[in-house]
């Protein structure tokens, strides 16, 4: 991967977060349950892209399932791994403390430059990170599709040279329920041990 620092752009657009932050919270006083985040929003849907083995994956295949939702490229050289690292020790500390939890968990990554990341490259890309990511790639209209239902905004950006480019994206790790519901993202910027407590706060 290339070493150079990602531009701070890469980090969500601050119409991204405004479009989080719509949706209200509960009580959490022993009233009413608390309402997720991101409970109502229009986040999330329907894809059809291609996993490590080649095979076509469908967003419906994780039915019943939690998911967490992580888009970015497997030749960034720091934010994305470093997310994914977080994502990946938060999930490793829900296994130990909850393990009834985190087997309800699919967490994945997909790929915001199909152009380089193919089938075998997010393989290996998520296989650095945790052997039960699911890594996610397929055809540029396909990712596009995936990333518009996702809200997730990617543009190709830096021109390094020798073929060589970064990708400008939002770096949003969402939560969603067993219906496919999105309820929260998740704070990798706040370390493992926050991205745990959050999953395990809603994982039930």
């Amino acid at each position: 991967m290339n070493q150079r620092a990602n531009p701070r752009r890469t980090i969500v657009s601050a119409a991204i977060a405004a479009l989080l932050l719509h949706a209200c919270s509960g009580k959490s006083d022993g009233g009413p349950p608390e309402e997720p985040p991101l409970a109502g929003a229009t986040i999330g849907g329907e894809f059809e892209l291609i996993n490590s083995d080649g095979d076509t994956v469908r967003w419906s295949d994780f039915g019943g399932q939690y998911r967490i939702v992580y888009f970015g490229f497997a030749y960034c050289p720091d934010v994305c791994p470093n997310d994914m690292s977080r994502i990946a020790r938060g999930l490793k500390t829900v296994e130990k403390n909850a393990p009834e939890k985190f087997a309800k968990i699919r967490p994945m990554f997909i790929t915001v430059d199909p152009e380089r990341d193919t089938p075998e490259v997010v393989g290996e890309f998520v296989s650095a990170f945790s052997q039960d990511m699911i890594g996610l790639t397929g055809s540029s209209e396909q990712v596009k599709a995936a990333a518009d239902t996702f809200r997730v905004y990617y543009e190709r950006g830096e021109d390094l040279g020798n073929g060589q480019y970064l990708m400008n994206h939002s770096n949003i790790a969402y939560l969603f329920g067993p219906d496919g519901e999105p309820i929260t993202t998740l704070p990798t910027d706040q370390g493992a041990e926050a991205v745990a407590a959050e999953i395990e706060k809603w994982v039930s």
